[in-house]
């Protein structure tokens, strides 16, 4: 079983308040330790959401002994209106979406989300549709892969970086980890210590172009704002500054609209403290926003 600790779990109870009871959507279930997390701390019922079938087996072994108290729903987040109307649920009483690629996903074998081992170029989060990253590096335009990593992945070198993947994949397609890697390296002048594998960048830049990681994110808050009754509370997690812009700014919008039905708890992002950063690295980045509907 591939070791998986959810973040900012006690911060995220604190501010949903499972002890009430009542319905919860996890709309990234993912392993499934924030909704385990959420039913040991007084939730009802989970509706847990994931793209991810392979996440969807695992949560659902994890939270086995949880019974009917738990429904797993193959979906995207973005989904949330359509899932719940189909159920006939109107609001529900609190809604959390980590949206970081979980460990599953970074640990797994074949999924090419990381060049820490040698794999097939995939990075697709739903394995069952759509193109993989090695099809959208070979057929994309070197103006769309460095407007791509420059806008995704912020990296300074981007176009270097796409006109050295262009030159790469005429010689031989472009299908693994391992060699993206070695290329995006080659590309990335090096000038003293650096903090962060050069090719870094480039693959969250791939990823969240694949797939679609910040289209409808706005959208998506909104949905997640309006179907929750009065007094429950969304939270959010994010890994990386481009979404926590738009969770921070669609947060503040609602907070300001003509209703006025929104309110921001979280003036600033809460962040994970020394000690959960020391047993748990991959949560240096995550940062927390919540919202409580009032009216």
């Amino acid at each position: 079983m591939i070791g998986h600790v959810p973040v900012l779990t006690a911060e995220a109870l604190q501010y949903l308040q499972p002890g009430r009871g009542g319905l919860f959507v996890d709309c990234t279930i993912g392993l499934g330790g924030h909704t385990r997390a959420l039913l040991e701390g007084g939730a009802t019922r989970v509706i847990g959401l994931d793209r991810d079938p392979a996440a969807l087996t695992a949560a659902g072994a994890a939270l086995a002994s949880w019974g009917d108290k738990v429904e797993l729903v193959h979906a995207d987040f973005r989904m949330l209106d359509a899932i719940l109307d189909a159920r006939g649920i109107q609001v529900v009483d609190g809604a959390l979406a980590d949206l970081g690629v979980s460990s599953l996903q970074l640990d797994g074998p074949n999924r090419g989300f990381s060049f820490q081992r040698d794999e097939p170029l995939d990075m697709r989060m739903d394995t069952t549709m759509g193109e993989t990253a090695a099809d959208i590096v070979s057929r994309s335009t070197e103006q769309e892969l460095a407007d791509a990593i420059y806008k995704y992945g912020e990296e300074r070198f981007s176009r270097r970086v796409a006109r050295a993947i262009v030159v790469a994949r005429r010689a031989e397609p472009i299908a693994t980890t391992g060699r993206l890697a070695a290329i995006v390296r080659r590309a990335v002048p090096r000038r003293g210590y650096q903090r962060i594998d050069p090719a870094t960048r480039t693959f969250q830049a791939l990823r969240i172009w694949l797939n679609r990681e910040l289209e409808g994110l706005d959208r998506f808050l909104e949905a997640a704002a309006r179907r929750l009754r009065r007094g429950a509370r969304l939270v959010v997690i994010t890994f990386h500054s481009l979404e926590d812009r738009i969770v921070k700014h669609t947060l503040r919008a609602l907070a300001a609209g003509t209703d006025a039905s929104l309110a921001v708890l979280t003036k600033k992002p809460v962040v994970p403290g020394a000690s959960e950063v020391e047993h748990n690295p991959r949560a240096r980045s995550a940062k927390l926003r919540a919202a409580e509907r009032v009216a």
